[in-house]
């Protein structure tokens, strides 16, 4: 039989056929480019990253100046947008949480408040709310000689907000390492409670044991070390303050509206979920005696869950990637410093492949965790 009367062997020549085509497209697009570029004397590759930067970066969770290179000038801007991906998302998911559960609320001010919250927020822009919540932050609070100081060491001014932290001790890592081998031991003995349950139907106190477990090897390790309680208070020096952890009104503007805005979506989501586990399960729970909070956390939400999980992906992956506006308010995150070195260097192409390269890796790395997320939390079918 002639290969075009086989739909088998067709459908393997459409495909090399198609694979053919983009590869010759991509290599025009590649050779056009470099072609161009050489023909405007300007150099390809990344070689640009190892030159020195020669420009300051307001805010930098690692060691950094202007002398040193725009790879790490590109690393800092990484760790800004992972920094208010990480902190947005899980503030994103309480408030989300907290709000959606109220839009189902008996009450009705509350199911109203949370209504109005839900509607008003995801139908404001978000780059307009980023917009808002930094112009309210510069004109509604003082300088830094009169800056608020509603407890002791928390000051509030229009150069952010700055609060005592901990200091510097020896035990502090010690104290850390306690905590995760605490996580890791309540892990340990949520899955052996659950497999003895499942074979003797003998219930374990895995909460509070885990809760004990975890807040208490750290805090054996204070005592242990001394019981370290000195800490780091901000002072007023010069024209803004020194110590302690400083949070600017970049970030704290950007965050708000992130936040604010994503988790009316994630509100939502939420709301639906907890509406698509059938009546009959939560009158079920009410008949054998449980509370309303038992009800829910036991019965409702872990089926709802299920359902919850997808949009909620696309959510914190809009969060992430609309992390990128923050260009607009100044705060220095991989598109604001990528730009900066591409108008620098003159690599745009680069640059702009980096700037991609970034949140690809970003969105993928959220996208994989939540996928197999989902997958352990989906029902088992015998």
């Amino acid at each position: 039989m002639p290969f075009w009367l086989d739909s088998d062997k067709r459908a393997i020549f459409y495909q090399i056929f198609t694979f053919l085509m983009v590869g010759l497209l991509a290599y025009y697009l590649v050779n056009n480019t470099l072609i161009n570029l050489e023909k405007q004397n300007i150099a390809s590759g990344f070689e640009f990253l190892e030159k020195e930067a020669a420009f300051e970066i307001g805010e930098t969770p690692i060691q950094y100046s202007a002398a040193d290179s725009y790879g790490r000038a590109l690393i800092v801007g990484a760790l800004n947008t992972l920094k208010v991906s990480f902190v947005g998302i899980i503030l994103c998911l309480i408030i989300g949480i907290i709000v959606g559960v109220a839009r189902l609320s008996t009450n009705w001010l509350v199911s109203r408040i949370a209504l109005i919250y839900i509607e008003v927020m995801q139908n404001i822009p978000v780059l307009l709310q980023l917009f808002f919540w930094y112009a309210l932050f510069y004109e509604s609070f003082p300088g830094p000689r009169q800056a608020l100081n509603p407890i002791d060491g928390l000051f509030i001014c229009n150069r952010g907000v700055a609060m005592g932290i901990p200091a510097s001790h020896p035990a502090h890592k010690f104290i850390i390492i306690a905590l995760v081998l605490g996580l890791v031991i309540s892990f340990i003995i949520k899955k052996w409670a659950k497999k003895r349950q499942d074979e003797t139907g003998t219930d374990f106190p895995v909460f509070w044991t885990s809760v004990g477990i975890t807040l208490g090897l750290p805090l054996v390790v204070w005592l242990i070390a001394g019981a370290p309680s000195e800490m780091d208070i901000p002072a007023l020096k010069g024209f803004n303050f020194k110590g302690g952890l400083m949070m600017s009104p970049e970030f704290i503007a950007l965050l708000l509206g992130l936040v604010i805005y994503t988790s009316a979506f994630v509100a939502e989501a939420v709301r639906a979920g907890i509406q698509a586990v059938s009546r009959g399960q939560t009158e079920a729970a009410m008949s054998i005696g449980l509370k309303k909070s038992h009800i829910l956390n036991l019965v409702v939400l872990p089926q709802a869950l299920r359902i919850i999980i997808p949009p909620l992906t696309s959510q914190m992956l809009n969060l992430t990637k609309n992390s990128s506006l923050a260009i607009a308010i100044g705060f220095p995150d991989f598109v604001s410093v990528a730009n900066t070195t591409i108008n620098q260097t003159g690599q745009s192409i680069e640059g702009v492949a980096l700037i991609m390269l970034c949140y690809l890796t970003f969105s993928l790395s959220t996208s994989v965790f939540m996928n197999w997320y989902n997958k352990k939390s989906k029902l088992v079918e015998r």
